[in-house]
């Protein structure tokens, strides 16, 4: 018996000792290059709406509760969403905006898990009709919850989520030729 809790407590102190030494903040980013002047891809993925045209997680919940506050595309509109356990529960926020360069977001998850992240949307002209778009994502997870990270890569699961919304949002930019002259 004495055996059993001595491996027991060995255990208990690998938990709790090996997350001290983990990093805790995590961030990534993913860019794509559209073939789509600046103004225009702007104005699109400034939409918190058409978001859910492009990004994976809109596809995982078709039955997904959402909801949109205040001015589409301005600093304080947000997008809340409540959905299965694939996307879970939360909302976005944009909480700043430089016209046709950046898009800061605060993201507060309520279900699986309680967060706050930030995300951002970067816009870069290449030229007259190509855009480059970066999406990136960082966030503290906090000690002992840190210790998940040996078991799952950000890097990986979500890097790779941003890498296929950024394809849709690319297939999806170049394959219309409206000008979205409501968002402009």
């Amino acid at each position: 018996m004495k055996k059993v809790i001595w491996i027991l407590l060995i255990i208990l102190g690998i938990i709790l000792i090996v997350p001290a030494f983990l990093p805790k903040d995590f961030a990534l980013e993913r860019q794509v290059e559209i073939n789509k002047p600046l103004a225009e891809v702007y104005a699109y993925v400034s939409s918190l709406e058409k978001q859910n045209d492009w990004s994976v997680w809109g596809k995982l919940d078709p039955n997904m509760k959402k909801e949109f506050r205040g001015v589409e595309g301005t600093v304080g509109s947000v997008s809340a969403w409540d959905g299965n356990d694939d996307v879970g529960k939360g909302e976005q926020e944009i909480v700043s905006m430089t016209p046709n360069e950046r898009i800061d977001f605060e993201l507060r998850f309520m279900k699986p898990f309680k967060a706050v992240n930030k995300a951002y949307i970067i816009t870069k002209a290449d030229n007259d009709n190509v855009t480059t778009v970066v999406w990136g994502f960082s966030g503290r997870m906090p000690y002992p919850m840190n210790a998940m990270m040996l078991f799952y890569s950000m890097e990986k699961g979500i890097g790779a989520d941003y890498e296929q919304g950024l394809a849709n949002l690319k297939e999806l930019l170049e394959s219309t030729t409206t000008d979205y002259p409501e968002l402009q």
